[in-house]
């Protein structure tokens, strides 16, 4: 039996997931932190990979201290990031527009739910030449509890008006993954930086190395 049977719903993590941003993401906090006399280092923002721009703040804060400017170094920090993709394009994740192809073509409604604010969103898709690609986009400032609650994935299921156990989450993320099962989804787990931890790890579905692994995986 196809692995597509009863499957109405591809719902796609971005940052991590689609484009290679996490990697991006350490070297521009350590530079913004350096600027304003902090030191960064890569464990801090790996701690905050997965969640909400605003809960990163309690990340630095629980190491530099209520002090830390996180407002001031966050928009430094953004800064960096779209003067590189401005200068390099996006990073692009193994096998991203192989997938969109392959779902458009055998019809499978595309999403993305992320924890990143829409503004956010809509620069990177368009960045990427993918912003008119998916049928639905929720954001993480668009629901009231964020990931590893199951809010953000049964508001999308909801408007493409699907059952949650027809929908796959594509995610590289704890609390990615978590929020996919509570909404009794099928998690399908694809690692980028961060590992999973044991609990999590019997959760998933699927674990594939790429998106490219995901479309064979679905092919067959």
């Amino acid at each position: 039996m196809s692995p597509m049977n009863n499957i109405s719903l591809i719902i796609f993590d971005m940052d991590g997931l689609m484009f290679d941003t996490e990697n991006l993401a350490i070297p521009t906090w350590k530079r913004a932190g350096e600027r304003y006399g902090y030191n960064i280092k890569t464990d801090h923002v790996i701690e905050t990979i997965g969640i909400y721009f605003k809960d990163s703040r309690i990340v630095f804060e629980k190491y530099f201290g209520k002090d830390f400017p996180f407002d001031e170094v966050r928009e430094l920090r953004e800064k960096y990031v779209f003067e590189y993709m401005k200068k390099n394009g996006i990073p692009i994740k193994e096998g991203l527009y192989s997938l969109i192809d392959y779902l458009e073509d055998k019809k499978i409604s595309k999403a993305i739910a992320t924890s990143s604010k829409r503004e956010k969103v809509e620069k990177y898709l368009s960045y990427a030449n993918i912003e008119n690609r998916f049928d639905f986009i929720v954001c993480g400032d668009e629901v009231m509890k964020r990931k590893p609650y199951p809010d953000i994935f049964l508001k999308v299921a909801q408007m493409a008006r699907c059952d949650p156990d027809q929908c796959i989450v594509l995610e590289d993320s704890e609390n990615g993954i978590i929020a996919a099962s509570r909404a009794e989804m099928r998690p399908v787990f694809i690692p980028d930086i961060k590992k999973l931890s044991e609990n999590t790890e019997k959760l998933i579905f699927k674990e594939f190395d790429s998106l490219l692994e995901v479309k064979e995986f679905l092919k067959t």
